[in-house]
């Protein structure tokens, strides 16, 4: 009977294990695997007449102070083909700091929340493809196009960006680089279900509207074009970028309620995730499910095993003295130090394992508002506090729109 405990609990343990790693390093190691020797197909280039008409989304709530700055930007493109330019702002004060000619303004006068708000600007759009943006984002010169020209294969039905932040040395820029290229692995064996509201393009004939009280706009509409049969690809070049996060207390607010906000979204739609039913299903699990929730309650059990055990396990006692490490590392972000060297990478694991333990109770709490308490935005960002973003050599040759806001498309 002995012997027969020891096995069950070792095979407890290493099936806590298996799923505490599987969301970072597990399903990496299998997706980077899966995706060695290939590429996302870089279609090319459509002729001078063959560019789709582009209809950029910006949903807007307290971005007075930074909605200019957006639009010139948006006006200074160096796209090729037709633009018109929509904002869907819940707050006067934004509305009327976007009024400009050759820019469409919707205002519905409250806050109806950001997947309403989306609903209304692609019903409003003229163009084919739509293009959703933040008003705090700065688009890299030439993300229009990089994202557009996917779109002349008929099996594309949307492109997710690249999400950058601009915290180079730091955690959250860490954490942005591996998604990134978690995504670049998995749009390469096919499809992605990783997008960013920041750049997302997509087929306005792939869109359903989305449910008002959803709280993962962009994860809900890429999970529908994929439920429609048509692939979601990634594309560097067509990167936005973001100021990090203040403070880690704006980042935990945020990002736990993204992850109770994805799994209501699975659980709503859980029949994508048998086996079998999307090309996308093992992504789910990898990058969405297991990852933000059983591998960081697996972690804790992990945890309370070991407690008891490190009195007679040396594995037991390194296991607890590296949650230890990483525990000191992570209370180090939180009051704004940056750890050293590789403690920085742990710091950052640690940090997304108790936002997702945040998450799940934010979840089983049913506190998974559409609708959160947002202050107002303060400084606006501009490219030049981006040096890796270049400004092109075209955008300076071609006029700002000119036409008035009931006739919003750039020719």
């Amino acid at each position: 009977m002995t012997g027969v405990r020891t096995i069950s609990r070792g095979a407890a343990v290493a099936g806590l294990g298996a799923a505490t790693v599987y969301g970072h390093v597990l399903y990496p190691v299998y997706i980077g695997l899966r995706s060695r020797g290939l590429e996302t197909a870089q279609p090319p280039e459509p002729g001078p007449l063959g560019w789709p008409g582009l209809s950029v989304v910006v949903s807007a709530y307290r971005e007075a102070a930074v909605i200019n700055t957006k639009l010139d930007e948006l006006a200074g493109t160096d796209y090729p083909g037709a633009l018109e330019i929509i904002v869907v702002a819940d707050d006067s004060e934004t509305a009327e700091a976007a009024r400009r000619p050759g820019v469409r303004v919707l205002s519905s006068g409250e806050r109806l929340g950001k997947a309403r708000a989306v609903n209304r600007g692609v019903a409003a759009a003229s163009h084919e493809v739509v293009v959703l943006t933040d008003a705090n984002a700065v688009l890299a010169p030439g993300a229009l196009r990089a994202a557009a020209r996917h779109f002349t294969d008929d099996t594309v039905g949307a492109v997710a960006g690249e999400k950058r932040v601009d915290d180079p040395d730091g955690a959250q820029g860490f954490y942005w680089k591996f998604e990134s290229w978690l995504k670049r692995c998995e749009s390469a064996t096919g499809a992605t279900i990783g997008v960013v509201g920041e750049m997302l393009a997509f087929r306005r004939s792939a869109f359903r509207p989305l449910p008002a009280d959803t709280a993962v706009d962009d994860a809900w509409l890429a999970l529908d074009v994929l439920e429609g049969g048509l692939r979601v690809v990634y594309e560097p070049e067509a990167y936005s970028l973001e100021p990090a996060a203040p403070d880690y207390n704006g980042e935990w607010e945020r990002r736990t309620r993204i992850v109770a906000g994805n799994l209501d979204m699975l659980w709503r739609r859980r029949a994508a995730l048998v086996p079998g039913a999307l090309p996308v299903t093992p992504q789910l699990w990898g990058h969405r499910l297991v990852r933000s929730s059983f591998g960081p309650v697996a972690h804790v059990a992990l945890i309370a095993i070991a407690v008891p055990a490190a009195r007679d396990s040396w594995a037991a006692r390194i296991f607890l003295a590296g949650n230890a490490v990483g525990a000191a590392s992570t209370a180090a972000l939180l009051t704004g130090r940056t750890p050293p060297g590789p403690t920085r990478l742990v710091a950052q694991v640690f940090f997304l394992q108790a936002v997702a333990l945040g998450g799940v109770r934010r979840f089983l709490a049913r506190d998974r508002p559409a609708v959160w308490p947002k202050p107002e935005r303060v400084a606006p960002v501009t490219a030049g506090s981006a040096p890796s973003v270049q400004p092109a050599a075209a955008s300076a040759a071609l006029p700002a729109p000119t036409s008035d806001a009931l006739s919003p498309t750039r020719p």
